[in-house]
């Protein structure tokens, strides 16, 4: 079983408690929101400090045959985290490479991953799905073999979280049973990630930013 997805249902578990007078006996502690590193690029020396603080790391792969090298320097390079890998396609024989490089979950989209990823039994599947997804769909998610989902968006500094995107948020929560994760800008503050939490969310992935020396 993924350790991340273990960590993930804990905290989203923990979040769902109810609410009243009861609720706030025998509750040692305010549960935290996880935090997810997203890499598109890997400077294994700079790797420890920019994921330092994260519950795991997530590298960005393009395609599988070229990913999973770098997958596997840096689950070794930072051991003490989980790592997943952020597929935008699925290979025959890529996810079971996964897994041999030491990949603890994979989050694939909805729209173009091959069923094959269910092959594998000891990946935590991640789906990846667009905000505005029909309710419908959302609903038959919670039917399908996956540990959690993703709402996917932009995470440039330039973007924002605004009230729609809460909207959308608290409606995916609201709709699902699963844990949700979403991805939010870099320089997100402590009061959006409050409101986050609030929403139902159960984890956000932010872009680490780690350069290749000589990066501008």
């Amino acid at each position: 079983m993924s350790k991340f997805i273990d960590k993930l249902s804990l905290v989203s578990q923990a979040g769902l408690q109810p609410m009243g007078f009861r609720a706030v006996q025998g509750v040692p502690q305010k549960p935290r929101m996880l935090l997810v590193a997203s890499l598109a690029q890997v400077d294994v020396d700079r790797l420890a400090d920019g994921v330092a603080g994260a519950d795991a790391g997530l590298l960005q792969i393009p395609k599988p045959s070229s990913g999973v090298k770098t997958l596997k320097q840096v689950c070794q390079a930072v051991p003490d985290i989980p790592w997943g890998g952020w597929l935008k396609e699925i290979s025959r024989g890529g996810v079971g490479q996964m897994v041999e490089a030491g990949g603890d979950f994979v989050v694939f989209p909805a729209a173009s991953a091959s069923l094959e990823i269910l092959q594998d039994e000891k990946l935590g599947k991640i789906l990846e799905v667009e905000p505005s997804l029909e309710p419908g769909l959302l609903k038959a998610i919670d039917d399908l073999p996956v540990d959690a989902v993703l709402v996917a968006g932009e995470q440039g500094k330039d973007h924002f979280i605004t009230w729609h995107h809460l909207m959308l948020f608290r409606r995916c929560a609201n709709l699902l049973t699963k844990p949700l994760l979403v991805s939010v800008p870099s320089d997100v503050a402590a009061g959006e990630l409050q409101a986050l939490w609030e929403a139902g969310v159960g984890g956000v992935v932010v872009e680490a930013g780690i350069e290749p020396p000589g990066g501008s």
